[in-house]
């Protein structure tokens, strides 16, 4: 999904539907000696990752000793603040869903969370498992998806304005760097008068995640994003577009869901994840479609993890659901459920997942698609302790700069003078 400012840092809305509770006893604290006696297991996540009540049914009838609960926070932001206020205390879910961008704070308190089985680590990408993996040599996370992006994009709205409609021809169109995505919008704008994207974070947060190291620096963890030219380039690009082909919706509002279904904008960057958001929060409309191609590129945008707290009540139970929620033939289920492309090596090259296709989005082939999406991928951002502090304070800055809070220059210094605070 969720990392998922984006699944990362805040899918809600729309998808924070109410809870999912399968009722059951509860147990009477501490680790169950026996595996067979009844059990709840709480599991807490955020986003859509693909967990439906007839998946985890499956679950609970391989194990009828197991009842599952599984909450979802309204947003990731709610999800996060809730794990770190708990973690090594009491109160958290028995499995516990983070996103990628919260691992250098996760990281710090590896020792509460209970390590995943060593015969497990090889089942991920390597690049997922060393991710999670602490000084000492543990993978915290059991990897749920990861995020390879490619353009989703309204043919209706392309052939309004005389664009290509078809998915082949509109990867050519984008094909090549940001400069020609922004320059299609201006055709857009010319024909239409309309919004071409729909907010400058969601498309800044596309950009930033090409760069390996944006706001701090690998050998030492100093933060480097205030003098980074990169950043600033990106910011520039970004906002001087917005003014003209951006809808201004921050991403995850109600406008933003709304703007999904009524046209208000013609393309969004689109990990895998993003096709369920657009798919459960736009039901009537037809002409969504996904091209093939990423500017400038390959790009991954969120992942997820399921971690287990070393405290919990239920630990080798909850470590025998985290296998099963994170095996490749559920990964494949979960991907079919809302489109959250598995990082289970296995998943990859599972016939079921390359041969699928989305109705919802005219039929694409999106198990192609995103699996050579994520071929494509070249840069795994560095992303160390103040990663989620810096990009939160630019996610805001770039908001302030579409609700016409501040111009450009005024927010670049203002989140310049917000990330120099940060110790």
């Amino acid at each position: 999904m969720k990392s998922r400012a984006l699944r990362p840092l805040g899918l809600a809305a729309g998808i924070a539907t109410a809870a999912i509770v399968l009722a059951g006893c509860s147990t009477g604290g501490g680790e169950q000696s026996d595996p067979n006696a009844p059990v709840t297991l709480t599991i807490a996540t955020f986003n859509d990752f693909g967990y439906t009540d007839a998946l985890l049914q499956e679950y609970m009838d391989e194990n009828p000793n197991v009842k599952i609960v599984h909450n979802k926070a309204a947003t990731s932001n709610d999800a996060r603040a809730n794990y770190f206020q708990k973690l090594g205390k009491t109160g958290l879910a028995d499995i516990e869903a983070i996103e990628v961008d919260w691992l250098p704070e996760v990281m710090q308190y590896s020792d509460m969370l209970a390590p995943v089985p060593t015969d497990l680590t090889d089942r991920w990408l390597d690049w997922k498992v060393k991710a999670a993996t602490d000084a000492d040599g543990n993978l915290i996370g059991y990897g749920t998806d990861i995020g390879p992006e490619a353009v989703c994009y309204r043919s209706d709205l392309f052939q309004a304005a005389g664009l290509p409609t078809d998915r082949a021809e509109v990867g050519k169109l984008f094909d090549g760097d940001w400069a020609n995505y922004f320059k299609v919008g201006d055709q857009y704008v010319a024909a239409t008068g309309k919004a071409f994207f729909d907010s400058a974070g969601g498309t800044y947060q596309g950009m930033i995640n090409q760069v390996e190291a944006a706001y701090e620096n690998p050998s030492d963890g100093k933060i480097t994003a205030t003098t980074n030219s990169e950043v600033k380039d990106i910011y520039d690009q970004v906002t001087k577009a917005s003014a003209t082909q951006s809808a201004h919706f921050s991403q995850w509002s109600d406008d933003w869901f709304a703007g999904l279904s009524n046209g208000d904008f013609a393309t969004m960057l689109c990990p895998g994840w993003m096709l369920g958001v657009i798919s459960g929060n736009a039901k009537d409309v037809t002409g969504w479609d996904v091209a093939p191609m990423f500017p400038s590129g390959g790009g991954n945008w969120g992942g997820s993890y399921l971690t287990i707290p070393a405290n919990g009540k239920n630990v080798a139970a909850a470590q025998k659901l985290a296998d099963w929620l994170t095996d490749a033939k559920t990964q494949v289920k979960a991907f079919e459920n809302a489109g959250t492309f598995p990082s289970q090596n296995d998943a990859l090259t599972d016939a079921t997942l390359l041969d699928s296709t989305n109705e919802y989005f005219n039929n694409a082939p999106v198990g192609q698609i995103f699996s050579e999406r994520a071929k494509a991928v070249t840069v795994t951002p560095f992303k160390g302790e103040f990663y989620f502090q810096v990009n939160d304070a630019m996610q805001k800055a770039l908001t302030r700069v579409e609700d016409g809070t501040q111009d450009a220059k005024a927010s670049w210094d203002q989140w310049v003078s917000e990330v120099e605070a940060i110790k």
